[in-house]
């Protein structure tokens, strides 16, 4: 049966790559009925992209912006029954991308939600081309509540960098949290999976997508992360975290001394010791004061004044 699905995107001051975004999206084997943009108001915004078929446009103000309440206006703004949500950085690598990530979400109907494996740039350092594959192996898997145990906080793993909801589940969920820092897509997916939905990975769907960060930027990144999973212990409290971390440093680390780049370990350390203080910080951050917590989190305007 042919369903509609809709795309949407939020953006502020896209670049060139979403320009390659949204044409590879008109050439997908499934077809596509809209693309809703929904773009935080700056001094940039492509205007043939507003008189491009299919695409509708959103202006918002930037204070307006939050990661869970822009999402959900732009489920509001369609009827879809699958809504695929992208960032403007994100690419096909493939003319099926839709049509594989929809596909785990038509076969079950207790399938929430699907999230698609990102594929590194082709300047992506080493170290980042490693966890890619980690994160996003070339397998893919359906995760349940049964599934805790064996891969603790990943159970509960989904990116909005490219993912599917079926507008069913996420209405009966809630939808995305109105105000996060961050992390609404796992904020999301681990209440479907303790509801006793399913969230898929689809291996097959693929976008090319990654970023090199500095430490620095590793450290507010996992602040914020952790920020967002202290907010929400319905959800978080009591799943091991730290551990997949860990486990993620020793094979990075092998790696580097198999293809014999060992002297990349140091920075390996090093990028590891800012994520995993940023993470404690934000674990913590209801003890801090707030100049120290603007300080820390990437998402200053999240916490007023």
């Amino acid at each position: 049966m042919e369903i509609n699905v809709d795309v949407v995107i939020p953006t502020y001051r896209p670049d060139e790559k979403f320009n390659q975004l949204l044409k590879r999206l008109g050439r997908q084997t499934r077809r596509i009925r809209h693309i809703h943009v929904i773009n935080t108001k700056s001094d940039h915004f492509p205007e043939e992209v507003e008189r491009m078929p299919g695409v509708i446009v959103t202006h918002i103000e930037p204070e307006e912006f939050d990661h869970g309440a822009t999402r959900d206006l732009g489920m509001r703004l369609t009827d879809a029954p699958v809504v695929v949500y992208m960032t403007q950085d994100a690419v096909p690598a493939d003319e099926e991308l839709i049509e594989e990530l929809v596909r785990p979400l038509l076969l079950d109907e207790k399938t929430g939600a699907a999230y698609a494996r990102q594929l590194p740039n082709k300047d992506c350092d080493v170290i980042e081309r490693y966890t890619r594959a980690f994160n996003y192996p070339d397998r893919s898997r359906i995760k349940r509540k049964e599934d805790l145990e064996e891969l603790g906080i990943k159970t509960f793993f989904c990116s909005d960098v490219c993912a599917a909801y079926r507008r069913d589940i996420y209405e009966k969920m809630g939808g995305f949290t109105k105000k996060t820092i961050f992390n609404e897509d796992m904020i999301l997916a681990g209440q479907m999976i303790l509801a006793g939905y399913q969230v898929a990975y689809a291996a097959e769907a693929r976008v090319i997508h990654s970023h090199t960060y500095s430490g620095r930027q590793q450290f507010h990144r996992n602040f914020d992360l952790a920020v967002s999973q202290t907010d929400h212990p319905e959800v978080f409290e009591g799943i091991r975290s730290e551990s997949e971390g860990i486990r993620l440093v020793k094979k990075t680390a092998s790696y580097l001394m198999k293809i014999r780049k060992p002297w990349l370990i140091p920075v390996l350390i090093y990028k590891s010791g800012c994520k995993y203080l940023g993470y404690k910080l934000g674990q913590n951050y209801r003890k801090l004061p707030l100049w120290i917590v603007k300080f820390c989190s990437m998402s200053t305007t999240y916490w007023g004044g």
